[in-house]
């Protein structure tokens, strides 16, 4: 059965396989500094190992409960999360639009507009929470 592994500062999902007498791991996907188990994970470990069992569910709930929320109390976790919200606000701010329209594969595009779209509600969400009395207990002003 796979779980989730962590390694230094980033988290793998593995296996464990019986080699010649001896137990080794294998690794199944690099899920990085936080464990998140997408869609793109699940399909690539599918695909490369079709004979591994793997608990999609308990794996997702592990991942999102018992190893995310220590996270949140970890100022450096928030010092680089707040480092990529920058630096996706950057790219964002200085991608130019005429390039998109340029761009052939109408996929792409259609998947650039989504995505924006997504992050949008995201970000609305997160700031209705902050809105709705969170923010008070933080020492925000919205």
């Amino acid at each position: 059965m796979a779980f989730i592994r962590q390694r230094g500062n980033s988290y793998y999902l593995v296996h464990n396989v019986r080699d010649k007498g001896r137990v080794r791991q294998i690794q199944l996907a690099a899920l990085g500094r936080r464990p998140r188990i997408s869609d793109e994970v699940v399909e690539s470990v599918t695909a490369n190992h079709p004979f591994v069992e793997v608990d999609w569910a308990g794996v997702r709930r592990k991942a999102s409960h018992e190893l995310v929320q220590p996270m949140l109390n970890d100022s450096e976790y928030l010092r680089d999360l707040l480092g990529e919200i920058r630096a996706v606000h950057l790219e964002i701010a200085d991608f130019q639009w005429p390039s998109l329209e340029m761009q052939r594969d109408r996929e792409l595009r259609t998947q650039f507009a989504t995505e924006l779209k997504l992050l949008r509600g995201t970000l609305e969400v997160k700031l209705n929470q902050l809105r709705k009395g969170k923010a008070g207990r933080f020492g925000l002003q919205l």
